[in-house]
C-alpha cells in the first residue's frame, strides 16, 4: 500500500476494490518470466493493494503503476503473505528490489529512486528466479511491450 495514498479523509477502506488482470514478463539472464498480475492503477485500487489476502498463486502479482516517475514508499499493513517489490524505472528495467518484506509491518519500503511502477510477487520469488536489478519488465501498461 503506497503510504502517499493513505491520509486521514481515506483512512479505511470502504469495499473491496476488484482488478483488471494482465499478462506480464521479467527478462532475466536465466531467461523470461511469465506472470499473471492485477493492475492497480487507481488511488482506491493502490490504496487496498494486496492487503486482506491469504494467498496469492506462484506466477500472481500486483503491478502499481503511476502516471509520472515518483519515489514510491510502501508499508505491509494488513498484508498477510511476504513479498518481494520490483521498483520498476521509466525504461522498465529494475531500478531496487525489497526482498521478503516483513507481512503486518509498518516499516516503510521505499523505491530509493523515482520509479513509474511497482510490482509485488510473492516473497521468495526474486531469489527464486534469479531477479536483479537492471532485468527488463514487459507489460503493456508500461508501454514496454514489444
Amino acid at each position: 500500500v503506497a503510504l502517499g495514498l493513505v491520509g486521514p479523509a481515506i483512512a479505511q477502506i470502504e469495499s473491496l476494490q476488484t482488478y483488471d488482470k494482465a499478462p506480464l514478463e521479467i527478462r532475466t539472464a536465466s531467461g523470461t518470466h511469465h506472470f499473471t498480475v492485477e493492475l492497480a492503477r487507481t488511488a482506491a485500487q493502490q490504496m487496498q493493494g494486496l492487503m486482506f489476502r491469504r494467498k496469492l498463486d506462484a506466477n500472481a502479482g500486483m503491478l502499481f503503476i503511476y502516471q509520472q516517475p515518483e519515489t514510491a514508499r510502501y508499508w505491509m499493513k494488513n498484508t498477510y503473505i511476504p513479498l518481494d517489490m520490483l521498483f520498476i524505472a521509466p525504461d522498465g528495467r529494475i531500478a531496487s528490489i525489497a526482498e521478503r518484506t516483513v507481512p503486518l509491518s509498518l516499516e516503510t519500503v521505499s523505491s530509493g529512486v523515482p520509479v513509474i511502477a511497482v510490482l509485488e510477487l510473492n516473497g521468495g520469488t526474486v531469489s527464486r528466479l534469479g531477479i536483479k536489478i537492471g532485468d527488463r519488465v514487459i507489460q503493456a501498461a508500461l508501454g514496454t511491450a514489444g
